[in-house]
């Protein structure tokens, strides 16, 4: 991150700018007017809010990251009809205030011609009425619950929903772990978890199994330990744990040392560099959902890690994989539409996405504006994220 607190620095080369949001849309001096998504007179806008600092930065940085990536490459082969991409990105620090500021300025300040993000259900939630109210597209590239999407019809997303990632991770426990009972520890603060860790119940007890308990805590909290005290008396064989990474690897620490040696297995949420480094050699065998493995063979996937290390020196976690799809099916809707197409053209052009081979996997968009795609399960290796199986929908 750049060290000016106001913003950060765009990368050189990049068309593109990072501005920090401040805490209220007044001191924007935002009013709403109801006006279609344009463009600039020397390209097209495409705005982005994201957490690019916060409890779940990681999550924004890397989704930047990915979609820096597409826009470079789009660009360098000459825009959408010669116009090429600005990218504006607004951090929300995590913040659902900062979140629907965020995307005020871009949509009746900037009036960019789409919006990308977010990562967090509960910040999509924020953002996606504002959208809708201004005839912009959002697309959110990894915002699981079904509630995102239910807002209207310029409200889009490129991952998979939580029923299908809740019957994803019950099917893996049932028939890969051959867990009978489960144990559910979720975040009844974030709508991403909550919805989870419901679709997940639903789906391992018509698969059969038995949800021992089911236990709550809020985003930031610190001791687990009377949560995780009731899970143990109650014996599962596994324990669903569908939060965000900063607070996993707390509890799967705190977990293993009131001695719960079963599996801890959880959602995308669970995507991060940070995960290992927090939760340490307690998150070692742990599973968790997600939405594409660096381990796959796949060329397209393989093509995509190689400039995405050569761009920003790691490999890429799937929420840069998922950034870098957003924009790319973005940018064909758009070429499909026109580059001087209406909000409501585009979305229509989006809607009509069909088998686009993206990185995480080819992609539909359904009559729902949900994306029909696999998932894949993985297992923390010596802090590793390990490729285990694909389920399909």
């Amino acid at each position: 991150m750049a060290s000016d607190p106001l913003a950060a620095k765009a990368r050189p080369g990049w068309h593109s700018k990072i501005i920090l949001s401040t805490t209220l849309a007044t001191i924007f001096g935002l009013m709403w007017c109801g006006c279609s998504s344009s463009n600039s007179k020397s390209g097209i806008i495409l705005g982005h809010y994201a957490s690019m600092t916060g409890a779940q930065a990681t999550f924004g940085q890397s989704t930047d990251n990915g979609i820096r990536l597409a826009v470079d490459e789009i660009n360098a082969a000459g825009g959408v009809d010669g116009k090429s991409i600005e990218l504006i990105t607004y951090d929300d620090k995590s913040d659902a205030r900062e979140a629907a500021t965020a995307v005020t300025r871009l949509v009746t300040r900037d009036h960019v011609t789409a919006v990308l993000g977010e990562v967090a259900s509960k910040l999509s939630l924020e953002g996606a009425p504002i959208c809708q109210a201004n005839g912009v597209p959002m697309i959110t590239p990894s915002s699981t619950n079904p509630k995102v999407t239910e807002v209207g019809d310029m409200i889009f997303r490129v991952c998979f929903i939580d029923p299908f990632q809740g019957y994803v991770c019950a099917k893996f426990a049932r028939e890969n772990l051959k867990a009978e009972k489960a144990a559910i520890l979720y975040d009844q603060s974030q709508t991403y978890s909550a919805g989870l860790q419901e679709q997940f119940a639903k789906a391992f007890k018509e698969l059969g199994g038995t949800i021992t308990t089911t236990q709550a805590y809020q985003n930031g909290e610190q001791d687990f330990s009377a949560q995780l005290t009731a899970i143990r008396g109650t014996k599962p064989d596994i324990v669903f744990i569908p939060g965000y990474y900063n607070d996993v690897g707390n509890i799967a620490s705190q977990a293993r040392k009131l001695d719960i040696t079963v599996p801890l297995l959880g959602g995308d949420g669970w995507e991060s560099p940070k995960l290992a480094e927090i939760g340490g050699d307690a998150i070692n065998g742990c599973y968790y959902s997600n939405h594409y493995s660096p381990q796959d063979p796949n060329p397209k996937i393989q093509d995509f890690i190689q400039k995405y290390k050569k761009h920003f020196g790691a490999t890429p976690d799937s929420m840069a994989a998922l950034g870098y799809d957003a924009t790319e099916i973005f940018c064909d809707a758009l070429k499909r539409a026109g580059s001087t197409a209406t909000g409501a053209e585009i979305a229509a052009q989006l809607a009509k996405t069909k088998d686009f081979a993206g990185v995480t996997g080819s992609i539909t968009i359904d009559e729902h504006r949900n994306a029909v795609k696999p998932a894949v399960i993985l297992q923390m290796k010596d802090g590793v994220p390990t490729y285990v199986t694909t389920i399909k929908p």
